[in-house]
């Protein structure tokens, strides 16, 4: 029966191979485009100017690092990342899928949130409803008879859109985009501030759940093996590429309107204000549609990722996949509902929780890669290169880890 279906399934992958690969991309990317790095990345540009330039540059850097690694070594064994984890330290998989389930749902309640601020900016609508027919969207999503397909369409679409409209902010803005390319690469001062943003939106792009997004969508679609090395390669930096271009025009957007005088943090809203003083209440307008897209987006990738970190441990969840993603984000949507607040303190829990999971999950993937090629990895002969900067990465996400535990320590006090 098993052969059957395989056999039906291989037709379906090569015709829509294409598809699989963008949506991968694309997936990891509005992944770790939603309301959080909407939020860090105005607030980030309006506390430090052009300077922010420098943080984003070497974030960007960092980012190719770890997903280059991680993916490689998915892509590669042709194994979730879980189950990786459990063939080098048997249990340790399992923790690897708690913390990140964990971690996806408490990332969700703030999507949830995203969503309905986004309807609330573009449509006046009430922010409970808009978050419960948000949810309701994302859901008819998975359960369409071919999810598969129509997520790969609805991410790049979602993706693009969010791109050209915060690309026509920014020129409305008109920021100082000579000044912002120096400090790229001499900015005036390295302090404190600038380490703590880059490690903040270091966490923010590739930590928790999101950078196993695009890797374990691209196994689900048959992309896998050491033959398909340089197809995984080159998917994983263009989508941390597309992640950083969006966050590049949001800096530039909102470095226009600081430069302009405008006073972005005494706003309760700082993006929404960005987009109002740049285009009146039509960037109002964009800006909801923005912050919904990339909100709606990050729904659908924290929820698809977290439930393929538990699928693989049982058949019979693996053939209710579509179910139960429709219950992780309807219990994600009645804890927003329910709430008489917004989730900050969630919010700021589950930003801490990514940065104890990235050195975990990466630290796995480098052992494998390092020791275990041989029958994990098939053979396959791990670049040394590779290895490298793979490892001081790593070092570096030790110390977003330890900023992670200041974090949740600071929570309980």
């Amino acid at each position: 029966m098993s052969e059957r279906n395989d056999t039906r399934a291989r037709p379906n992958l090569r015709v829509t191979g294409r598809g699989t690969l963008l949506g991968a991309m694309f997936l990891m990317a509005t992944s770790a485009i939603g309301p959080g790095f909407i939020t860090q990345t105005t607030e980030f540009t309006a506390q430090l100017g052009a300077a922010f330039a420098f943080a984003i540059l070497v974030s960007i850097l960092i980012d190719i690092a770890v997903q280059l690694n991680i993916w490689r070594v998915v892509g590669v064994a042709g194994e979730r990342a879980q189950d990786l984890a459990n063939k080098v330290l048997p249990g340790a998989g399992y923790l690897l899928a708690a913390l990140i389930v964990f971690g996806g749902l408490v990332f969700n309640i703030g999507n949830i949130g995203g969503t309905a601020l986004g309807l609330d900016a573009l449509l006046g609508v009430d922010v409970r409803i808009g978050g419960a027919v948000s949810a309701a969207i994302a859901i008819g999503i998975f359960l369409v008879r071919r999810a598969g397909v129509a997520i790969d369409r609805i991410i790049v679409v979602l993706g693009v859109a969010m791109i050209v409209l915060t690309c026509y902010v920014a020129v409305v803005s008109d920021p100082p985009v000579g000044e912002a390319m120096r400090q790229a690469v001499l900015p005036e001062a390295l302090d404190a501030d600038i380490f703590f943003a880059t490690v903040t939106i270091i966490g923010g792009t590739v930590g928790g759940y999101i950078t196993y997004a695009g890797a374990h969508r691209l196994i689900d679609g048959g992309t896998s093996g050491p033959e398909n090395v340089r197809t995984i390669s080159r998917i994983s930096v263009t989508g941390i590429l597309i992640t950083g271009v969006m966050r590049v025009l949001l800096f530039l957007a909102v470095l226009g309107v600081v430069t302009g005088g405008a006073a972005v943090l005494d706003s309760p809203n700082p993006p929404a204000a960005a987009f109002q003083s740049a285009a009146g209440d039509v960037g109002m307008r964009l800006f909801g549609v923005i912050l919904w897209t990339a909100a709606i987006s990050s729904v659908i990738g924290a929820s698809y990722t977290s439930v393929s970190f538990v699928t693989s441990f049982s058949g019979w969840l693996e053939r209710r996949r579509g179910w139960l993603v429709a219950g992780f984000i309807t219990v994600s949507a009645l804890v927003y509902v329910l709430l008489r607040e917004p989730p900050a303190t969630l919010l700021i829990f589950a930003g801490a929780l990514n940065g104890l999971i990235l050195p975990v999950g990466l630290g796995i993937m480098l052992w494998v890669a390092a020791f275990r090629g041989r029958d994990l990895l098939g053979g396959y002969r791990y670049p040394r290169w590779l290895l490298a900067i793979g490892v001081l990465a790593w070092l570096l996400t030790i110390v977003i880890g330890y900023q992670a535990l200041s974090g949740i320590s600071e929570l309980w006090q």
